[in-house]
Order: structure tokens, then sequence, then C-alpha cells
């Protein structure tokens, strides 16, 4: 990966760590699938009206954005409305690197390198420590939620990555105009009219989240991840996205007093071991044996 690119990796993982901020705030202003709504709407309008559509099929863009939009972010949404810490959250919904790299190489034959292997078995090995010490504090019901998230977001990558070459920032923006509408009437369906009372007089709050949520992580955090994924194998992607969850316990400890013992901070630079080593292990095993 050329220096531009792991830059614009660190650049999507740090703002979609944050995100996990303004979702827990907003969930206390607005339903979750509501918010959620929120988001790709505004992620979508007005931008559609003046980037034109992606060179893709029609049913790739919005399949993409079901996964994606209804999929991975409304149980995301939903699971920290029902109390998920967001700290535990952005960990679980890592899953889906190990899932990528696992269906990337069953669907489409990209084989992972051993270092690819190795960087992401120590990186595992990260979560499941962090993951030892924080699954105390989480119910079943929403835990399982975010499993279901991380499976609709490896699925939504190799979608992604279906689409070839193209301009992922269009298709990001395009196929957002997929899920406002399922995740409005699933909020009508769950919440009942009263889940439109935080549309009609929104406070600053609010407004500040779903911009947060349809700018920065949207159109910034994922326009990034998924143009490098469809440069780049899902093995040399999907582990910055282990740089989340570390993100995302700073920020719960730091914002929420969510706890952070000695053990999360051992496994999150195990995290931070694997992610390197997969960034520059084939250059130091290179210089190793030359």
């Amino acid at each position: 990966m050329s220096p531009r690119d792991i830059l614009s990796a660190l650049v999507a993982a740090l703002a979609l760590g944050l995100a996990f901020i303004a979702i827990k705030v907003g969930v206390g202003e607005a339903p979750p699938m509501l918010l959620t709504a929120l988001r790709f709407a505004f992620a979508a309008v007005p931008a559609v009206f003046f980037v034109p559509p992606p060179k893709a099929r029609v049913g790739l863009v919005g399949l993409y954005g079901l996964l994606i939009g209804v999929g991975q972010f409304g149980l995301l949404f939903l699971a920290i409305g029902q109390g998920m810490p967001v700290g535990l959250a952005s960990l679980v919904i890592q899953l889906q690197a190990f899932i990528t790299v696992f269906l990337a190489w069953v669907t489409l034959g990209e084989r992972p390198s051993p270092v690819q292997v190795a960087a992401a078995s120590i990186a595992l090995l990260g979560i499941v420590v962090i993951g030892s010490a924080r699954l105390g504090g989480a119910s079943l019901g929403p835990f399982l939620m975010v499993v279901a998230a991380a499976l609709c977001w490896g699925i939504g990558n190799i979608v992604g990555k279906r689409a070839g070459r193209i301009d992922m920032f269009a298709f990001t923006i395009w196929s957002s105009l997929a899920a406002p509408l399922p995740l409005l009437a699933l909020s009508l369906y769950f919440d009942g009219p009263q889940a439109l009372q935080a549309l009609s007089h929104p406070s600053w709050v609010l407004v500040s989240c779903v911009a947060g949520l349809a700018y920065g992580a949207t159109l910034l955090g994922f326009g990034l991840w998924s143009r490098l994924l469809a440069h780049y194998s899902a093995g040399q992607i999907a582990p910055f996205a282990l740089l989340i969850p570390v993100v995302g316990m700073i920020s719960g400890w730091l914002i929420f007093a969510e706890p952070l013992s000695l053990i999360e901070f051992g496994g999150a630079l195990l995290v931070m071991a694997g992610l390197s080593f997969n960034v520059f292990g084939e250059r130091l095993l290179a210089c190793r044996f030359r």
C-alpha cells in the first residue's frame, strides 16, 4: 500500500471509531432506527443531485445500501440504544474483518498471505483478550445484534468489491438512498408514530449527531473505506478496521466513563501489533532474509 492509502485507511478507521460517540448521544435524542434513517438520508441528499451515479449495476448499489444501512447500522444503533456499551460494540463489530477475509477467500479467490494470517491472528488475540474483560457487562440480545451487524458489514464489503474499480464516493452516496425508507418503516413499526416526534423540534444535539454520522462517518469514513477495498485485497484492508475498537473504547472511557482496564489496554496493544505487522510485515521479512 502507498503511504497515501495507508493514511486514508487510518483516517477512515478514526472517523468510524469516533462515530460511536455520535451514535451513543444520538440514540438518546431519537429512536435508533429513525436516527439511522436520518444518517443515510442526509448522506445521500443533496449529494445525489451533484454527484453522477456510479458505473455499477443498480442491484449491487441497492444491495450494498441495504446491507450497510439497514443491516449493519440499523442493528448497531438498536443494540447501543438497548444498552450495549460503545466500547464493546466497537470491538465486537470488528468480527467483520475476519468475515470479510474469509468471504473474499471463498467467493473471490483472494487467498490471504501467511503474513496477513499471522497479523489477523495477533489482532484477533487482542480482541479475545479485550472481549474476555468486557462480555461480563453485556446482555445477550444486544451482543447478538452487533454480531449480526458485523456479518452484514462483511457481506457488504464483498458486494462493494463486486462493483469493481468505480467511483466509490459516488457508490457510497447513491447506495445510501436504499436505506432511509426501510429504516423509517421499521422505526414506525417498532416505535409507533411517536417515533417522529423527534423531528418536530430537533435539538441541536440531534442535528450535530446526524451531521457527524452522515458526513464524517458515512461520506468520509465509508467513502475512503470502499475506495480502498476496490483497489486492494480484503486481507490488506480489513485489518485496519481493528483500530476502530481502540478508538471506540478510549472514547467510551473518556466521554461515557466506561471502564477501561489494564487487560483491555494490553488487548489494544495486541490489536495495534497485528495491524502494524499487517502493514509492515512483508517488508520486515524481506529485509531480514535478504
